[in-house]
């Protein structure tokens, strides 16, 4: 298991006339993940008309990966298909 912490950065447009449908599976994840101990803080989240954005840090990049594969997710990915404009993930780790 990779020991560095994992910083993940996202941010989701979702297509207009689905924010709603979008904001709403979001927050479930929200509100699942803050339960979750392999998440060691939610520092930023910001949901907007239109735009989500979501600083997390993780314990590693292995436990990241494994939430990835998670049963939640992916029934939110199900839910969400064709919903999403644009997304983007971005992942930081730190030496030391």
């Amino acid at each position: 298991m990779t020991n560095k912490q994992l910083t993940i950065i996202a941010k989701i447009t979702a297509i207009d006339e689905y924010r709603d449908l979008v904001k709403r599976e979001l927050l479930k994840l929200i509100n699942i993940t803050r339960t979750e101990k392999v998440v060691l803080i939610t520092i930023y989240t910001k949901i907007t008309r239109m735009k989500m954005f979501f600083y997390k840090n993780w314990e590693s990049r292995d436990l990241w990966q494994q939430y990835m594969s998670s049963l939640h997710l992916a029934n939110d990915m199900k839910v969400t298909d064709g919903t999403v404009k644009e997304f983007t993930l971005n992942g930081i780790t730190v030496d030391g």
